[in-house]
């Protein structure tokens, strides 16, 4: 039974509110995030990436860069661009990308339920990403980036997140990349009752996206643990900011692949290759998008192919069944030769956000051939996840991104 409880949060005034509001840290890389905190002085990259305060050549892993990170929040509180709630609540968080819309709750997740496993992931994470949050969250004494989380979609959680809608909104704007941001507060005792109520009824949470932060997050909390032998476990430090979606409005995107070359083959025989696991099928000129599972667009030398997977290759496997792992293992490990796509400099990913003619530019400037996916399933996750298995990495592509800065749990 999963705990989600409401808290005290820290915000932005709702007239900085957009100002604030920042795409998540690692979705930029250093000189995009310094030129996002040279364009808006009060983007909450000035935060959560601190490096961006100091000279281009400083170590962005340095404790001084924490340290910043923990003024920087200090003195935004104190010039008033965060207050304080001053009462435990939850909110409704929607975003709305090209019409279409995604409504979440925001509260605080227990460490104890990932520990359980009654919130699940799907992912593996790196030990140095976590580190760099780790110290991000210990030093600054807060949760900064919300946790992605999914649930099967529950009819009462729905009403009442429905009926909150029809309040006044603490926050509402269209941000730079065109998607729209609304925040409602629920602080109705009953309501705030009946949603606590209506999660612990939920045996299973899944981890959409934030694998690094959920894990670090549960670090810090056990390192806290350890400093305070004395702990009760309703300190705010064994819970971590999260906001919860219904998996009914959730949408994942292709996560496409590139590759460098054809690992020593020439054109024709490369094709000859890959039709042993995939049917071949030339399109033309026009860039081919899957429109059901087991099929893949592949860009090559100016034209587009279809390629589907046999019968023989497919799989039933949670996992081996995933597209992203029959291109793997029938066509990148078996014939090019990329065994671990995370570490491979000859392979690169491009979200789906990105649209096809990113593909063919790559192709067209630093790679040899692309690859199109069909989008991995909501559904096909929380198979996986329930299996206590591993999804292969970057298997999964979720739009619109939550921005930080709007909630911030202190821990403290």
């Amino acid at each position: 039974m999963a705990t989600i409880r409401p808290f005290d949060s820290l915000r932005p005034r709702a007239d900085v509110a957009s100002k604030v509001a920042a795409l998540p840290y690692d979705v930029y890389n250093r000189q995009e995030a310094l030129e996002e905190v040279l364009k808006e002085p009060i983007s909450f990259l000035k935060i959560d990436r601190a490096e961006t305060q100091f000279d281009m050549d400083f170590n962005p892993y340095d404790v001084m860069v924490y340290e910043k990170a923990r003024d920087t929040l200090q003195d935004m509180i104190e010039e008033g661009i965060f207050i304080k709630e001053g009462q435990n609540c939850y909110y409704v968080y929607e975003l709305t990308m090209d019409g279409r819309s995604q409504t979440g709750i925001v509260g605080c997740a227990a460490i104890d339920d990932y520990l359980d496993n009654v919130i699940k992931k799907h992912e593996k994470t790196r030990e140095d990403k976590e580190v760099d949050r780790i110290n991000h969250v210990d030093v600054c004494d807060a949760q900064t980036g919300p946790i992605f989380l999914a649930y099967r979609s529950q009819k009462i959680i729905n009403e009442l997140v429905n009926k909150v809608k029809n309040n006044t909104p603490l926050y509402g704007f269209v941000a730079p990349d065109g998607v729209r941001h609304y925040v409602w507060k629920i602080d109705n005792p009953s309501d705030v009752e009946a949603i606590y109520n209506e999660f612990k009824k939920i045996n299973s949470i899944y981890i959409a996206d934030g694998h690094h932060r959920t894990a670090s997050a549960v670090k810090v909390g056990l390192k806290r643990r350890a400093e305070h032998p004395g702990y009760t476990g309703e300190e705010e430090f064994n819970f971590f900011l999260s906001v919860l979606f219904p998996h009914d409005q959730l949408m994942i995107l292709d996560y496409n692949r590139v590759v460098k070359d054809l690992n020593g083959y020439g054109k024709e025989e490369f094709l000859t290759k890959i039709s042993k696991a995939f049917l071949v099928k030339e399109m033309g000129a026009e860039p081919y998008k899957p429109i059901e599972k087991a099929t893949f667009g592949m860009y090559l030398e100016g034209a587009w192919y279809k390629l589907t997977a046999k019968n023989e290759v497919r799989s039933t496997d949670p996992v081996n069944g995933l597209d992203v792992a029959l291109l793997q293992n029938h066509l990148l490990t078996s014939v090019l030769d990329i065994k671990d796509i995370r570490t491979d400099k000859r392979i690169d990913f491009v979200g789906g956000i990105r649209g096809l003619k990113e593909l063919e530019k790559r192709v067209d400037s630093d790679m040899k051939l692309a690859f199109s996916m069909f989008p991995t399933s909501i559904n096909e996750l929380f198979e996986v996840s329930d299996a206590g298995q591993l999804m292969p990495p970057k298997s999964t592509w979720f739009e619109p991104k939550l921005r930080s800065g709007l909630f911030i749990h202190q821990l403290s």
